[in-house]
């Protein structure tokens, strides 16, 4: 099947579907036209209840349980085989539909982030439980996107008796940066062709190279001698002295550290009390920067740091590293597929009701009042970002590449209760059906092209040819099953009362 036939099959799925409905009458096979599409993609529009659901759930990494839950449901109700557990994460979500090769990936997440509940559609401060987590990242949308595209793939698939297999992964904690690493180690993506990495953005946009930061999350601690501060300090050996002395010593060192590097912190021990000698100090650290090697580069030396403030203050010192996470290395041959889907697809049509809330939230932020984007951000014109998402493994081992979907308001930034307000209002359930739209074409593109596989592949050697993948994961190192849990716990008999408790139906 050539790549017209293809990108027609995956119309035709939808347009089957509205057969279904008995609106329009069957007609024989052939090359979509524009009216068809038109009316193809409105299938796709249903996956607002699968993310809409997964908001109001709101889980933090590691405690992902109703989230996968309704994820292996869904998944198997349109005949995917789902699984979760692998390399030991209970709430790792594993899905595949169809036999063979090729085989192509398609990986996200789905957690959420501490503090960050909030009322949708309210752009005043308003948690739907005060201190409880909440999308503010708006992963939730990641599993509209891909359950829709994976629905309409799979009738394309039966339809038209493609061969392949289609793989998504939904890997826990992300905003930790933990699962991805594993499940590299694990083995889940060695007989991969070929993988897609989605996230939630104000536009659509995808890159070439490296797309985002390295880094190393790990957690230093120090331990000492406890005594009373006034009576007898001198017996004492502070481990709080240590964190603080670790803390001026890593600021003391970003001045011999490249401009790229990254590094921040948060105490998580600090003491009792202030007259009792500490004889416990945590803080647990991110090290980035914009390659691999630099970030581990960067990671030894604060660990040389840490083991001088141990020595200044005769405490004893251990580390743990709690995850890592290479670049994102997006892979110019995918990459262009996926820019002309985007370009097909086009930018939603906004409302004026959206344009007029968008330009007041923006307004409410002190951020430029453009209202909603309607234009992709062409190929090429996507910088590298600062930030980090544990995927970027999965990058280095697979030809991959990464765009983003526009389902939220420019300017408003994630990891903060205002991105909280928009996840499931109908700006971001435009984008997400806009999102499915490109990712289901770009995997028919895919599948059916094997001189693009051939292309993406000599281009992921010619990437690889001087950066080789080495796991920044000690191999050691376990799941942190516990983390997050206490919190979990704490919030979520109140958050149930929010669940909409609804399933998502795609027939």
């Amino acid at each position: 099947m050539n790549r017209h036939l293809a990108i027609a099959a995956f119309f035709a799925c939808a347009f089957a579907a509205l057969l279904a409905t008995g609106r329009i009458e069957p007609r024989p096979a052939y090359a979509a036209t524009d009216e068809q599409k038109k009316l193809a993609w409105s299938a796709i529009e249903a996956i607002a209840a699968l993310s809409d659901n997964i908001y109001y759930f709101a889980e933090l990494g590691m405690q992902e349980h109703e989230s996968a839950k309704l994820l292996t449901e869904t998944l198997q109700s349109i005949g995917f085989r789902a699984r979760t557990g692998d390399a030991g994460f209970p709430t790792n979500v594993w899905a595949e539909w169809g036999s063979g090769s090729p085989r192509i990936a398609i990986v996200t997440e789905v957690d959420a982030l501490p503090e960050g509940s909030q009322t949708p559609g309210s752009i005043e401060r308003k948690p739907l439980i005060a201190g409880a987590p909440g999308h503010m990242e708006g992963h939730n949308t990641h599993a509209g996107v891909t359950v829709g595209a994976a629905y309409a793939l799979k009738q394309v698939m039966e339809r038209y008796k493609l061969p392949g297999t289609i793989a998504i992964s939904y890997g826990p904690a992300e905003e930790q940066l933990v699962s991805r690493p594993f499940l590299v180690r694990a083995g889940l993506f060695k007989d991969i062709d070929a993988a897609l990495l989605i996230h939630i953005g104000s536009t659509f946009g995808t890159g070439i190279g490296l797309m985002n930061y390295g880094a190393i999350s790990a957690e230093f601690t120090f331990r000492g001698k406890t005594a009373h501060a006034a009576q007898n300090p001198w017996d004492g050996r502070d481990a709080v002295d240590a964190v603080v002395l670790m803390d001026a010593g890593v600021n003391a060192l970003r001045e011999h550290l490249r401009p790229t590097a990254r590094a921040h912190r948060t105490i998580t021990h600090g003491g009792i009390q202030p007259n009792i000698i500490a004889d416990l100090g945590k803080i647990w650290w991110y090290v980035r920067d914009d390659t691999g090697p630099k970030t581990i580069e960067n990671f030894n030396k604060v660990v040389k740091v840490a083991e001088g403030a141990a020595i200044m203050t005769s405490t004893t010192l251990s580390h743990e590293v709690v995850a890592s996470a290479w670049p994102q290395l997006s892979n110019r041959a995918i990459a262009e597929v996926i820019q002309k889907n985007i370009d097909s697809v086009g930018t939603p049509v906004w409302s004026s009701e959206e344009n007029d809330f968008a330009r007041r939230f923006q307004k409410s932020v002190g951020v430029p009042e453009v209202g909603l984007a309607t234009r992709a951000i062409p190929l090429g014109g996507r910088p590298q970002s600062f930030a980090s998402n544990d995927n970027g493994d999965v990058t280095w081992v697979v030809p991959s590449s990464t765009f983003q979907f526009p389902a939220s308001v420019p300017g408003i930034s994630y990891h903060n209760w205002v991105a909280a307000v928009t996840p499931t209002l109908s700006i971001s359930h435009k984008g997400q059906v806009a999102g499915a739209k490109v990712l289901a074409a770009t995997v028919l593109d895919l599948l059916t092209d094997p001189e693009l596989l051939k292309r993406a592949k000599a281009q992921f050697a010619q990437d690889t040819k001087e950066t080789k993948y080495f796991p920044m994961l000690p191999a050691n190192v376990k799941p942190p099953l516990d983390m997050n849990r206490e919190m979990m716990e704490k919030y979520r008999p109140e958050m149930k009362k929010s669940y909409l408790n609804t399933k998502p139906a795609f027939r």
